[in-house]
């Protein structure tokens, strides 16, 4: 794809856009959404104004055709927000980059100015209840029927089920394994379509997570994503952006924990002196500063590896979405123990953080598989790198 180069000052016109959408749009009702897992369709409509919906797409269909380096950014100023709200957009936005990147020009036509504006949503559907960390090994099925095939299946926790216009489907065509999977755009209200209940969740309540189930929906064979038998390479090549994203939203959200701390360790007076003039706390502190640089580097690291399509790339983005992810979780989670019994109520804002950076640590790819991911490649002989440097 072709990225947009902007200068620095249009840069910090964009973050500082961002950011002011996320105290204005987010901050504000995150509490209310959390306690009433209330998705934000407003909201993300006007994010998709500011060109939220197709950050890092071709500017063809409404795309905004940012960098990665920027999107990164972009991405941890949401989180400062609200982490749940960002995770969805994220998500959304790894789906918007398939289908432009794989897509035909009617798909990209069809589906991509209404999902850049975000006046439509888009779900990705690779997990299944058998299938987990073992994508490969899904079960969900398309068989061809004339000029349809036939889906039928189960999809497992899937963000934005039953509010998203179009949903890439991951579906078994041919073989066992990674090669007998192709990728296929499945319409919200597609017959035969449906959702199960929401899950009952310890974060992420501002956005729904259900099941997708597919009894024998029918697409016409124009509605495969790329070609046959590649749909496993194309999830895995998506996965590379939304790890990054992901670890971005860790930092976001841990950013706005670690604020919040200081701020209270000022005002908090113990022992006859606030927190902050203990040497115990001022070291905290430093630790969970210097632990979140050090993952903010990892991860523009890796966005500037996808950037840059390096072999590596893959991964660099694994590394990047293992540490950022344990770091975020692991600052907010101190910034709690600073606000002491404080922090353990709903009113502090901080054990909502807490909730929703955990999943961070599972989804797209658990970091038990980013350090797979990572080990396997160190182990690999030299010269047999099988690095992707997609996406």
């Amino acid at each position: 794809m072709t990225m947009t180069t902007i200068t620095t000052e249009e840069r910090e016109a964009i973050i500082g856009a961002v950011r002011e959408f996320a105290e204005t749009e987010l901050a504000p009702y995150a509490a209310e959404r959390d306690e009433k897992h209330l998705f934000p369709r407003e909201s993300l409509n006007k994010a998709g104004e500011l060109g939220l919906g197709g950050i890092y797409v071709e500017e063809e269909f409404g795309g905004s055709g940012l960098s990665r380096l920027d999107t990164v950014a972009i991405f941890e100023e949401l989180a400062k927000g609200d982490p749940a709200v960002a995770a969805y957009i994220s998500i959304h936005n790894m789906v918007v980059w398939m289908i432009d990147t794989y897509g035909d020009q009617a798909q990209r036509s069809m589906w991509l100015p209404l999902l850049a504006t975000m006046s439509e949503f888009g779900g990705y559907c690779l997990t299944e209840p058998g299938a987990g960390s073992d994508a490969a090994n899904i079960a969900t099925s398309a068989v061809r029927d004339g000029d349809e095939y036939v889906l039928t299946g189960m999809k497992q926790f899937i963000s934005g089920a039953g509010e998203a216009a179009v949903y890439v489907v991951m579906a078994r065509t041919g073989e066992p394994g990674a090669r007998g999977i192709s990728a296929f755009l499945v319409p919200g209200d597609a017959e035969a379509l449906s959702f199960g209940p929401p899950e009952k969740k310890m974060g992420w309540h501002a956005q729904p997570t259900r099941p997708v189930i597919l009894d024998g929906v029918r697409v016409p064979a124009s509605a495969m994503l790329g070609e046959e038998g590649r749909g496993f390479a194309i999830a895995m090549s998506a996965l590379n952006g939304g790890r990054l994203n992901i670890a971005a939203c860790s930092l976001g959200g841990a950013q706005w924990a670690l604020d919040k701390a200081v701020q209270y360790v000022h005002e908090r007076v113990a022992f006859g002196e606030p927190l902050a003039e203990k040497q115990s706390i001022l070291f905290a502190i430093a630790d969970m500063r210097t632990d979140l640089q050090a993952a903010r580097l990892m991860v523009r690291d890796g966005a500037q590896a996808v950037d840059e399509h390096a072999p590596d790339a893959t991964m660099r983005c694994a590394m990047a979405k293992r540490f950022a992810t344990d770091a975020g979780f692991d600052v907010a989670n101190r910034a709690l123990q600073l606000h002491g019994g404080y922090g353990y109520l709903q009113d502090y804002g901080i054990e909502k953080v807490v909730r929703d950076l955990r999943v961070h640590q599972i989804l797209e790819g658990t970091n038990e598989i980013m350090r797979l991911i990572v080990g396997r490649e160190m182990l690999r002989p030299a010269g047999s790198s099988s690095m992707r440097s997609a996406s």
